[in-house]
């Protein structure tokens, strides 16, 4: 009955709808029932809320966003709750803190829960982290002022309610976010309620694990170990490798060292049989033994060395020459008889070395790393190298345009070095690789065949100007353009072209450096602010003369391997020259890029971000030292303590680790040290400042 009331009118309408003026009537009818549609669709829809919502939801918007995809101003509080608590089983309402958060101003990306292998109570367990073109995460770098640095970092250390707020953006960080660089969020680094129950790790890499270099994934289409690139997990290492299987022995300290190591300590399956076929390296007993002056080559790598100095005088070993990357790492003997000349060299382990001879040199006390060499920048400044050195090392430099050796030609100094050295090479290799020199300016200095050792040398030479690149006829490679910065090298990939070698006395690279010793305290004209380096290499002499080394209780004849993890100048490094360790200078890719310093001093560096597991083996460091590490970090990392468990893997037990930060941080990583049964050896707080010591022990869960 009610729907014929409801057709008659209707019925009605339509009839008068035909007479001569149904025109008006038309119209207005779809007039108001469009109107009817727009009132419906605004009562059943989502609103503007639910839609802002959604949105609030994902953990890397920060700010609300344009339909143009332009970051608004306004400021924003975001209440994120915590997932549930393992220990109590009760959800809980907690800051959400130590996590980095990418900020995309158009197409946010859902968060992915993290599993874990350390319960802990503390925020949520859902983060995003935004990749680049080869989904790899794309490093910050800060231009800011030393003032506002000091600034940023006192606000990050502030205790702050149980809401994340957001701060208003200022123009420089609209244009940092729409690059996509990271939108920090205030609050402390670390949960000061959180509870730590540590579990060893599971992989297949068992007490040799490297989180981003080896691949942890059982499958029967994966055979290898390790990745092709650089390559990290997707939540970060909250897991203690465990020691060896067959017990660890406390290292042999240095200069014995470098005579003999336990060989349980760097056990490996395929390490036995490879010592087996090696004249270098001994198995005897317990340990693995190095006779002197052995090596792969005949006649000794005094002979080698020797022999190279005297077909290119200009190359002294120790002077003019003062540091040098070793591609391959075949054996550490080269890197063992330069240290003696008071070279700097630094192993290159390549990805696809089973055998980890790349341990056997930091376990003797000689510096490496672990790190592919296929399609991505190597860590390290354009134009720093004095001497590239690749021996045996079977890299094919021809091969794919040429891009290695284009690696190679970037972080060689201008006038720098590379030597290769071979016993099988072929007429075709030869040829490609004269054609390819020439294409890139390259002059050939030497190239023979020793007579005693039957290996076949070359070593080429950087060009030191710009004139050799404009007298080419061909322009292939061609030079890179005016906006490519030479020094990006962060999940940066390879490039095929060749960057300007420097011309005017301003810029780093026109002039070699003066020699050892007198480098590491000469500053170049391309240096701002000597006076500066110059006190803060004096500031830092004064605390390792008076405070580390007779006030801390360490024993430093059992430290070699030194880890300086926020390097700035390298006055660290400097400050410890004549003792006899070396120590690896790690400039974080969130600071400011002072790694060409440390270099020009004739130290030697990385580039590194602490959100991710450094480039080495478990058990390689003696000694970390961490100045303003944590603070500095603004939040960045998804779980601020997966850098102690970081500090942890790399440290041997035994290590000691010195801290020095913001009173509150170095409270809340007490808290940690001691959940990982580290021994506190001395705190000391004056005001908001203070200092951490602390040694790790045998202990695993």
């Amino acid at each position: 009955m009610g729907f014929k009331k409801l057709g008659f009118p209707i019925a009605r309408f339509g009839r008068q709808s035909k007479k001569s003026y149904g025109f008006f009537i038309k119209f207005a009818s779809v007039t108001i029932l469009g109107l009817c549609f727009v009132f419906v669709w605004y009562i059943f829809s989502s609103s503007a809320s639910s839609v802002t919502y959604q949105r609030s939801t994902f953990g890397e918007i920060a700010e609300p966003v344009s339909e143009r995809g332009q970051i608004k101003k306004s400021k924003s509080s975001i209440l994120i709750k915590n997932e549930p608590d393992l220990n109590s089983g009760k959800p809980e309402e907690k800051k959400r803190v130590n996590e980095s958060s990418r900020l995309d101003p158009v197409v946010p990306k859902n968060n992915k829960k993290e599993e874990k292998s350390v319960e802990i109570v503390k925020g949520s367990k859902k983060d995003e982290k935004q990749e680049d073109e080869n989904g790899s995460e794309v490093a910050e770098s800060e231009s800011e002022t030393e003032n506002e640095k000091e600034d940023e970092v006192e606000e990050g250390e502030q205790e702050r309610d149980s809401v994340v707020v957001v701060d208003q953006l200022d123009e420089s960080d609209e244009v940092k976010a729409e690059h996509g660089k990271m939108k920090k969020f205030k609050g402390p680094l670390f949960d000061p309620k959180a509870e730590y129950n540590w579990k060893l790790c599971s992989t297949r890499s068992k007490h040799n694990y490297i989180p981003c270099i080896d691949i942890e994934v059982a499958s029967k289409r994966i055979q290898m170990y390790r990745h092709h690139e650089r390559s990290c997990p997707k939540n970060p290492l909250m897991c203690l490798v465990p020691l060896p299987h067959e017990g660890y022995q406390t290292p042999i300290i240095w200069p014995e060292s470098k005579e003999k190591i336990w060989l349980k300590n760097v056990a490996h399956p395929k390490l036995a049989q490879f010592v087996k076929t090696q004249s270098w390296v001994v198995e005897s007993g317990d340990y693995l033994t190095f006779p002197q002056n052995q090596s792969e080559l005949t006649g000794g790598i005094a002979h080698y060395l020797e022999s190279i100095q005297e077909t290119v005088p200009d190359i002294e070993w120790g002077k003019n020459i003062r540091t040098i990357l070793d591609i391959g790492c075949m054996d550490s003997s080269f890197g063992a008889f330069l240290f003696e000349k008071n070279v700097f060299t630094l192993t290159l382990g390549l990805k696809d070395d089973l055998v980890d001879l790349a341990q056997l040199a930091l376990e003797r006390g000689f510096p490496a790393i672990v790190t592919p060499f296929g399609t991505r920048r190597l860590p390290f400044p354009s134009g720093t190298f004095d001497t590239i050195h690749c021996g045996e090392c079977q890299i094919h430099w021809q091969s794919n345009g040429g891009k290695l050796l284009m690696e190679m030609n970037r972080i060689l100094r201008p006038s720098g070095y590379l030597i290769l050295s071979s016993k099988h090479d072929s007429i075709e290799d030869d040829e490609a690789m004269s054609k390819l020199t020439a294409s890139i300016g390259w002059n050939i200095l030497a190239h023979k065949t020793d007579d005693v050792s039957d290996i076949g040398v070359r070593i080429y030479q950087k060009p030191e100007s710009n004139e050799i690149y404009s007298l080419r006829r061909k322009k292939i490679p061609p030079m890179c353009k005016d906006n490519e910065n030479a020094d990006a090298t962060w999940y940066v990939p390879i490039n095929s072209c060749l960057h300007p070698i420097p011309s005017s006395i301003e810029e780093r690279g026109t002039e070699w450096p003066e020699e050892w010793p007198k480098r590491l305290h000469t500053f170049p004209d391309w240096i701002n602010n000597k006076e500066k380096l110059d006190s803060d290499s004096q500031h830092w002499k004064a605390i390792v003369d008076k405070s580390y080394i007779i006030g801390m209780g360490i024993n430093w004849s059992t430290i070699r391997n030194v880890m300086d993890m926020h390097s700035v100048f390298g006055s660290f490094a400097a400050a410890l020259v004549e003792h006899d360790v070396w120590v690896m200078n790690v400039v974080p890719v969130y600071a400011f890029d002072t790694l060409p310093i440390i270099f020009e001093r004739g130290l030697v560096g990385i580039y590194h971000d602490w959100c991710e597991s450094f480039a080495t083996y478990p058990r390689s460091y003696d000694l970390l030292h961490a100045d303003h590490l944590f603070s500095r970090l603004k939040n960045r990392c998804r779980q601020t303590v997966s850098i102690v468990v970081e500090m942890d893997r790399v440290l041997r037990p035994g290590g000691w680790a010195i801290i020095r930060d913001k009173a509150q941080i170095l409270k809340s990583l007490e808290k940690i040290y001691k959940s990982l049964h580290w021994e506190i050896r001395m705190t000391f707080v004056q005001e908001k400042e203070g200092i951490l010591c602390v040694q790790k022990t045998m202990w695993r869960p």
